[in-house]
């Protein structure tokens, strides 16, 4: 089959065609995939950097996002026949340890991701446990249905941190951030405030429902927020970004004893101001990962269904499979915002 592979410790990734198809075990679903979304994460792995260099197995099939169509089931496979639309929840557990049976199987101790640590979906097959499996909606086009674990992600963190009219601070409208705003506006949250360097997101953050959003370079914004949620600061911070300066303005734009919920991975450790942005503020810290399996799904697939979420101008860019460098690269140069691949 075709596929993109990490085929060295550095820097891209390499077009094969003739990658093995997976065989699918005796409770494994083997999807024929049609479109794919690039994400934050896959950008760490085409630039190879600390993270993904202590984290990624050369060799690997990357990409975690996707949506197609059931081609072959396992022999024990009973929920599923070939020929349905799917997608799939990326993260995979043997669902045995305390968080799997528990109601937390996105953290569970023996988590294994698609795309890092085992094979993933850019390529034109995927292989996935028969519990992963998500029917999706026929109502829900293929390129929103590819990027479900993205949306996933800021339906997770925006729900966790319980924004319904409470004043809404997110920094960073990255793909995931502006998602955040969409479905913070249809959760019913308050006012919406933004931030981001980009002034071509800062204008999108608006339209998708925030009341201002400021370039964090710029002094001042941080009281312009507090000045306009009594004088105190915003209720919720939903930290999107994994830069340490809006993890630090966050905080510092936070109320005290309100809450954040993290989903920005950071490329190294940062240091923090524990005692004066979390302990003497009493704030509630959220660590955000993935999506719940599978309460946000059923979630988001309502939100999508009530037609309340905006994601029309997020998904901006689709190319073919083999255009996966310029795929990367409008990704990378900050020219498009969410990027689809079509595979077949």
């Amino acid at each position: 089959m075709r596929a993109l592979i990490k085929h060295h410790a550095g820097p891209g990734l390499r077009f094969v065609s003739d990658r093995p198809r997976p065989i699918p075990g005796p409770r494994d679903v083997l999807i024929r995939v049609k479109k794919v979304g690039i994400c934050g994460t896959d950008r760490h792995i085409w630039e190879w950097d600390e993270w993904a260099a202590g984290r990624i197995p050369v060799g690997i099939v990357t990409g975690h996002e996707f949506v197609g169509v059931i081609e072959a089931v396992g022999s024990a496979v009973t929920n599923y026949r070939p020929g349905l639309r799917v997608s799939a929840e990326g993260h995979t557990t043997a669902w045995k340890d305390y968080n799997s049976r528990t109601g937390s199987a996105h953290i569970a101790s023996d988590t294994k991701i698609i795309g890092i640590d085992r094979d993933g979906c850019f390529a034109e097959y995927v292989c996935v446990p028969e519990e992963n499996v998500w029917p999706v909606h026929a109502s829900i086009p293929d390129r929103v249905a590819a990027v479900l674990d993205p949306l996933g992600n800021a339906v997770h963190t925006v729900m966790a941190a319980g924004v319904s009219a409470k004043s809404v601070l997110v920094t960073g409208t990255g793909i995931i951030g502006l998602m955040a705003v969409t479905v913070a506006r249809a959760a019913g949250a308050g006012r919406i405030f933004a931030t981001d360097i980009d002034p071509r997101r800062r204008a999108l953050a608006k339209r998708l429902g925030a009341v201002e959003a400021f370039d964090p370079r710029d002094g001042g914004w941080i009281e312009e927020v507090r000045r306009a949620c009594r004088g105190e600061g915003a209720d919720v911070l939903l930290e999107m970004s994994g830069a340490a300066s809006a993890l630090n303005q966050g905080f510092e734009a936070l109320r005290n004893g309100g809450v954040a919920a993290l989903l920005g991975i950071f490329k190294k450790p940062e240091p923090f101001d524990f005692n004066r942005l979390v302990i003497f503020k009493g704030c509630t810290v959220l660590g955000v990962n993935g999506r719940k399996m599978f309460e946000t799904w059923y979630q988001m697939e309502e939100l999508l269904l009530s037609g309340r979420l905006e994601l029309d101008d997020i998904i901006t860019h689709e190319f073919a499979l083999e255009e996966f460098e310029k795929a990367h690269q409008t990704m990378i140069r900050g020219e498009g915002i969410k990027v689809v691949m079509d595979v077949g």
